[in-house]
């Protein structure tokens, strides 16, 4: 009984420290947090307008002071490749070969075209005086196209006399200074100077990016969008 008694108590311990050993020779491991990516939503990228306050076709913007006040605006615009005008002071078979080629030749018209890469812008103003006194109108070299960041003057025809085909109006710098010659234009709407003004500008140039600006007298201005 004595032995089996000791065998037993032995047993016991064998198995208290086997699993003891077990217990202690495994270390602790702390889970490791996986990390989440996140994603950053970027806001597009704007492209800063030229003239955020640029007025709208047909909308006026005055100018002057007391009994000489006036209002301007411009109300139409057109783009076109080239054009074909006729004049009689160029019609001789000679100015119109040095004008253009004979095949663009007809009943008198000339064909004007651009440099290469460009186009013709044409611009309709309109000025009226709306005061009760003579008004000094802009001249056409006030007005400019801003294109794509970039400034450009008007292009004068060849004469005073020219036609353009398939444009009924006047031109504005022939309108100019037509009744007075000191470039007054008087009250009322019958007297208003309006007609059309040519641009040489770049044919690529990006949609809602050109501009007429106009300096209307020498302290108020103001700008058109064209397109």
């Amino acid at each position: 009984m004595k032995s089996v008694y000791t065998i037993a108590v032995l047993g016991v311990l064998f198995t208290v420290l086997l699993f003891s050993g077990c217990t202690s020779s495994q270390p602790v491991q702390t889970p490791v947090p996986t990390a989440v990516p996140t994603t950053v939503a970027l806001a597009p990228t704007q492209t800063p307008v030229a003239f955020p306050n640029a007025l709208e076709l047909n909308q006026y913007s005055t100018y002057g002071s007391g009994s000489q006040q006036g209002k301007a605006t411009v109300y139409r615009y057109r783009v076109q490749p080239t054009y074909d005008w006729t004049a009689p002071s160029w019609n001789s078979p000679r100015e119109q070969l040095d004008a253009s080629q004979p095949n663009d030749l007809q009943r008198g018209y000339n064909r004007e075209k651009p440099k290469a890469g460009n186009t013709f812008l044409f611009v309709w103003v309109s000025v009226e005086n709306t005061g009760t006194k003579a008004l000094f109108a802009p001249t056409p070299k006030q007005f400019v196209v801003i294109s794509d960041g970039k400034e450009y003057s008007y292009s004068s025809v060849h004469s005073s006399d020219v036609v353009i085909a398939t444009v009924n109006d006047p031109q504005y710098d022939n309108m100019y200074g037509q009744r007075d010659p000191i470039e007054y234009i008087q009250p009322g709407e019958n007297n208003k100077v309006a007609g059309f003004l040519i641009y040489e500008i770049p044919a690529q140039a990006p949609a809602g990016s050109t501009y007429l600006a106009g300096n209307l007298d020498y302290k108020n201005s103001a700008v058109w969008k064209i397109g």
